[in-house]
């Protein structure tokens, strides 16, 4: 079999490479740009084929699909910090949605017989109201960030497509997930690194935090990997799936997790430069649909994600 990750050089990316890999009947292929850093697939350069392609360019889309000619296709390349979806509403919205119309038109005129999974995001979910927690599929779609709005126009452009065209689409809605490798950009990989900074004496003993209140579902990249190749292996084409643990954790709650594990004492600071426009206050998901099609469980817990976080940056500072 072989499968495509596009944006494999990210941090999900990587580790659903490292997922592939040790299956050990798929022949892997993933696409990158010449600014991508390499660090995170590093490990697997002799195990991956790597193709350079920006995917804003429709022209180099159908090249490389030419090229490879993939069973499966995992479509991960996007903008995908919502704070930066802020200052470039523009670019997160015109980058996401582009590079997934120039893969799925590739795809079509190519009349490639692929499937194809799209990793959406629990934040088009946006605004929930109380009585509609847990989450379902089929709660309304409230965006309350460019980067939300995006990812609304890439689920339903892979629905479109399915009904259009019969392009073989397979959306999840994945919640908040974590883990090695994450960017430091995110809240759980901040702290952490923060905190690994700390204990090196690199800086003050103090984590600078935005909004300690706002209530996330997570799980483990590598449940959260898993659940994809299962949604394309299983999924029906034309569904969307929520991905998620099902348990709402509130970023306090992970920060304290973290400063339990660090090996100095570090007082925490608001930076209101952390705080949103427009926060989402709650996503906890019901995966139920997910579950009974596929049978997963996420199995690492959280404690674990955010030690092995942890010990990813302090190897790094």
């Amino acid at each position: 079999m072989r499968v495509l990750i596009t944006g494999v050089t990210g941090f999900v990316g990587s580790h659903l490479a490292d997922y592939v890999v040790a299956r050990g009947d798929c022949e892997l292929f993933g696409t990158y740009r010449w600014r991508s850093r390499m660090d995170n697939v590093e490990h697997l350069r002799s195990r991956i084929t790597l193709v350079e392609c920006d995917l804003k360019d429709g022209g180099a889309v159908r090249r490389m699909l030419a090229g490879v000619r993939p069973d499966r296709i995992f479509h991960l390349a996007a903008q995908s910090y919502v704070p930066t979806s802020w200052m470039s509403p523009g670019e997160t919205i015109s980058a996401n949605v582009t590079c997934q119309l120039n893969l799925f038109e590739a795809i079509r005129e190519s009349g490639l017989a692929a499937r194809v999974h799209i990793a959406g995001s629990s934040e088009e979910y946006g605004l929930v109201r109380k009585d509609e927690l847990p989450i379902r599929e089929e709660n309304p779609l409230r965006p309350l960030s460019p980067y939300a709005v995006s990812k609304v126009a890439q689920d339903y452009l892979a629905y479109q497509y399915w009904m259009s065209h019969r392009v073989h689409t397979v959306r999840t809605r994945g919640f908040n997930h974590t883990g090695p490798r994450r960017g430091d950009v995110f809240v759980t990989s901040s702290f952490a690194r923060q905190i690994a900074e700390a204990e090196k004496g690199l800086r003050e003993p103090a984590i600078l935090v935005g909004n300690l209140e706002a209530i996330r579902d997570f799980t483990d990249v590598r449940d959260m990997v898993r659940a994809y190749w299962l949604a394309l292996d299983r999924g029906e084409p034309g569904e969307v799936y929520n991905v998620c643990s099902g348990r709402g954790y509130t970023i306090r709650n992970v920060l304290d997790i973290l400063r339990g594990l660090a090996q100095t004492k570090v007082d925490v600071l608001p930076d209101p430069s952390r705080l949103r426009p427009s926060d989402v206050e709650v996503l906890v998901g019901d995966c139920t649909r997910f579950q009974r099609l596929c049978g997963w469980h996420p199995t690492i817990p959280l404690e674990v994600s955010l030690k092995d976080l942890l010990d990813y940056w302090r190897q790094r500072v």
